[in-house]
């Protein structure tokens, strides 16, 4: 995971707690409904790349959601065991997300320790 920035429990817990952190999950539809991180938009990674270049308005139209900043700061990407998140997170990154970071501990994380 080389080059890529990465996020902990720790942290991501006090960023959505002050509201400082944008999840995606970028898992399954599937997925997502068995359990998600609060506050998570769900954009499958198959559908990262042209939902990261949409124009605001389509983007808002599609995901009922604003569409994120490139330079907008905790953009967390995560899926069940890191390797799509990580995938994101560099897809987004390329695309010049500047924020971008990968939850590396995933859903899976997630689930054992708060749910």
């Amino acid at each position: 995971m080389a080059g890529v920035p990465t996020i902990s429990l720790p942290e991501l817990r006090s960023l959505l707690a002050s509201s400082q952190a944008r999840p995606i999950d970028v898992r399954s539809r599937e997925e997502a409904a068995v359990g998600t991180i609060p506050g998570a938009l769900n954009i499958r990674v198959s559908e990262l790349e042209s939902a990261l270049q949409m124009e605001p308005a389509a983007f808002q139209a599609l995901y009922s959601a604003e569409k994120q900043k490139l330079a907008q700061e905790n953009l967390i990407f995560f899926c069940h065991m890191g390797r799509r998140g990580l995938q994101a997170t560099q897809l987004a990154q390329g695309l010049g997300y500047t924020g971008a970071r990968n939850f590396a501990g995933a859903y899976r994380e997630w689930s054992q320790k708060e749910g």
